[in-house]
């Protein structure tokens, strides 16, 4: 039997233009489902249901997660928002595990687009140096050291990143490592980034937020 979870005043309003404002009421948390109440209009939705542009994508025990207009937003416990807000309450950004039990992604490292790999094991971002190369960055900046990895200790360079955005979740001054060897594969997403945003995982679906 799924449990019921009630939520009061949980508002989103929807900017439809400068002179008109739509709000997006969660009333209720059905287990997966949610009852919305959409432009005064009170529906029970499923996980991919759409109704008055609002899309339910999931829920969680305390959250809602809606798409508006392409961006997903969580709408928490208890949280209200004005009208005068005009950003999103929370970005989040949804991976699917892959056959191989890992969570791959695109970032953007300095403004660049490039391939990586979530990995909460990791302390800090890492990439090889054909990786710093593709992305403008010089492999030989930098100070070198040793790094541990799954392969064993290697000669590393540490630097610091610009930028590093996943889905709009954008941290600056981000410290990396560029190894001296063809690893990583795929550039490693870790804590040095990760550590600012929120991280849940759920029937194989890992969850980044963020509040703006």
């Amino acid at each position: 039997m799924n449990k019921i979870y009630y939520t009061i005043a949980i508002v989103l309003f929807l900017l439809a233009g400068p002179a008109s404002a739509a709000t997006v009421e969660v009333q209720a948390i059905l287990g997966d489902n949610a009852v919305l109440k959409v432009g005064g209009e009170r529906k029970m939705m499923r996980p991919g249901e759409s109704h008055g542009g609002v899309t339910l994508v999931r829920t969680t025990a305390s959250t809602v997660v809606i798409r508006i207009n392409g961006a997903e937003q969580a709408l928490g416990l208890s949280q209200r928002v004005g009208t005068s807000y005009a950003a999103p309450l929370e970005r989040v950004v949804t991976i699917p595990r892959n056959s191989r039990d890992q969570y791959l992604t695109t970032a953007l490292i300095n403004g660049r687009s490039t391939p990586v790999m979530v990995d909460t094991g990791a302390n800090i971002v890492a990439m090889s140096a054909n990786h710093a190369r593709a992305l403008g960055i010089d492999p030989q900046e930098g100070s070198l050291g040793p790094v541990e990895t799954a392969g064993g200790v290697l000669t590393a360079r540490h630097i610091k990143l610009q930028s590093v955005s996943v889905g709009g979740i954008r941290v600056d001054n981000v410290d990396a490592t560029v190894v001296e060897s063809d690893y990583p594969v795929t550039v490693l997403l870790g804590m040095s980034y990760l550590r600012h945003v929120k991280i849940e995982e759920q029937n194989g679906i890992l969850s980044l937020s963020r509040t703006e």
